[in-house]
């Protein structure tokens, strides 16, 4: 075995010091000019730094070995960053050009997977810098009878499931889009490289020193382009939402396909925001509330999104949601958890036309009169069992 000569970085402790530095740096986030300074912007603010620096740990190291890949979820319910969708699981993995891996297991029965080959890394805090090589979605991905398939990755071409890769390939993501969240499961998946010899060698000096330059990377830089697009959403004006097309996200390792709504709502005690759209045909859609730091308002405990599944239209086939403090009584009630203003995500999946959402402010107390008569209403003893089946499955959801 080849001895490692050690990187002076990681002799000396100066990448960990390094990275130290960085992360006190990151607190600029939460106290500098002209961010909120209440109990619960302060409280919510540091506990996303450490929601945001253990996502970065599953993506710049844990799970940051290319040559022995392992899947894990680098957002999920706990770990909530970069506008997340309640509707999705998300897997990720690294790999490297010049290698093969593949990809088993079961399919599942999420309503949509997807499965791409990406350059780039959220590290870079560049959106152009990253991208999608090639992407595979369920539909054309080839099962046995019991839904279990074999996917190759890089490589030449094979039989069957294969994607190709590039020299400068990084990570693989896997979005799954859950309609009916109690239901639909998970797929079952690993990931391998071709030609892997074992045991796991032991970690080097040079490898422990990337990984912690790129965790490093991923709070300097990444950390400051999540707080930047989400005050950007902010800064609009109040109750206002835009779309990118397909041919915007895909590009850009967003989910191939889908339209994306991003915007803002401001809420007072006192109000209700109304969201109304007319849902384009569409593979899935959904709209969910985020705070100032682009995490989805906690949505196992809250109805704080929605989608097709769970929504419900008004008799003219619109979707009237409704933002505000208290629970209004209809079953299209979108809590922001105390926000009273944040972020607002709309996603439209193979959309048949480019949607519209509204957003409009009004009193609360003359919330029904803005609503048709016939809006789907509901008691408070349903509302108490539709949010413990939510809780449920989305705990059955996330479990390791």
């Amino acid at each position: 075995m080849e001895e490692d000569p050690g990187v002076p970085q990681i002799m000396d402790g100066q990448a960990w010091e390094s990275l130290c530095q960085t992360l006190l740096a990151s607190s600029d986030l939460v106290l500098g000019e002209n961010i909120p300074d209440s109990p619960r912007h302060r409280a919510e603010g540091f506990r996303y730094l450490t929601r945001f620096l253990a996502a970065g740990i599953v993506s710049c190291v844990s799970h940051g070995d290319p040559d022995y890949p392992i899947f894990g979820r680098m957002i999920d319910y706990t770990m909530p960053w970069g506008l997340d969708n309640p509707d999705c699981l998300y897997l990720y993995a690294s790999i490297r050009g010049g290698a093969q891996y593949r990809i088993s297991g079961l399919r599942g029965s999420a309503n949509h997977i997807d499965l791409q080959v990406n350059f780039g890394h959220y590290a870079n805090g560049d959106v152009a810098s990253w991208g999608t090589i090639a992407s595979l979605e369920g539909d054309d991905l080839e099962t046995d009878g019991e839904g279990r398939f074999e996917l190759f990755v890089g490589g030449d071409k094979e039989q069957g499931n294969w994607l190709p890769s590039r020299d400068d390939a990084e990570f693989i993501l896997v979005r799954q889009y859950f309609d009916d969240w109690e239901r639909e499961k998970p797929a079952d998946l690993l990931i391998e490289r071709v030609g892997a010899e074992y045991p796991i060698p032991a970690p080097t000096t040079a490898q422990v020193a990337a990984s912690l330059e790129k965790l490093q990377r991923w709070m300097e830089r990444g950390g400051a382009l999540w707080n930047q697009m989400s005050l950007g959403f902010l800064s609009m004006s109040p109750n206002s939402l835009v779309i990118h097309m397909p041919e915007d996200a895909g590009e850009r390792s967003g989910m191939r396909g889908q339209a994306y709504g991003m915007g803002n709502f401001r809420c007072a005690e006192h109000e209700a925001v109304i969201v109304e759209m007319t849902p384009p045909e569409c593979r899935h859609w959904g709209v969910a509330l985020a705070n100032r730091y682009w995490e989805c308002v906690e949505y196992a405990s809250r109805q704080s999104s929605l989608n097709r599944a769970q929504a419900r239209l008004d008799s003219d086939g619109v979707f009237r949601g409704v933002i505000a403090h208290r629970d209004p009584g209809v079953a299209n009630w979108l809590d922001p958890g105390g926000n009273r203003e944040g972020t607002i995500s709309a996603r439209f999946l193979w959309a048949d036309r480019a949607p519209e959402v509204r957003l409009k402010s009004v009193d609360f107390d003359a919330l029904f009169d803005e609503l048709p008569q016939d809006t789907p209403r509901v008691e408070a003893g349903d509302r108490r069992d539709a949010l413990e089946h939510r809780r449920l499955a989305i705990l059955r959801r996330f479990r390791e």
